[in-house]
């Protein structure tokens, strides 16, 4: 006989499966890539390795915000549609990331203003977010979830 587990457990296990098969579709490339394309200028050298993690782990978390709700727009609803119902989660995001390069990044501010380090991380955590969205929702049409 098998155990009994509640629903709770359940839809977790299918969360981390789900999350599993969507992070297969992220490289590491891509990240570091969009990472030099937003912040290239703003990263001094000795700050990279500190700066590059925390990069990897909020693409990953945006990507994946994306990803879960790209199942809206298999649906039907369009991308900006699906994206206001998680403003709140990717403001939480967005906001995160750009305490943790003034903490932590200890960015260079004498070349770049607050304002533009947060609109670059603001369009870092969005691309992220746009791209778990796209692949998810193919993943959906293909009938992959």
């Amino acid at each position: 006989m098998s155990d009994v587990i509640s629903i709770k457990q359940k839809r977790y296990q299918k969360e981390l499966k789900y999350e599993k098969k969507m992070l297969r579709e992220l490289s590491l490339t891509e990240i570091k890539n969009q990472m030099n394309f937003c912040f290239g200028k703003m990263i001094d050298n000795g700050r990279k390795k500190i700066i590059e993690e925390a990069c990897v782990d909020y693409a990953i978390e945006a990507f994946l915000l994306g990803a879960k709700y790209s199942r809206f727009g298999y649906y039907g609803e369009t991308m900006d549609a699906a994206n206001k119902r998680c403003q709140h989660e990717e403001k939480r995001l967005i906001d995160e990331f750009y305490d943790y390069f003034l903490n932590w990044g200890k960015v260079k501010i004498n070349d770049v203003s607050y304002d533009e380090l947060y609109i670059a991380s603001e369009h870092y955590i969005h691309t992220f977010w746009q791209e778990g969205f796209i692949k998810g929702e193919k993943r959906y049409k293909l009938r992959l979830h």
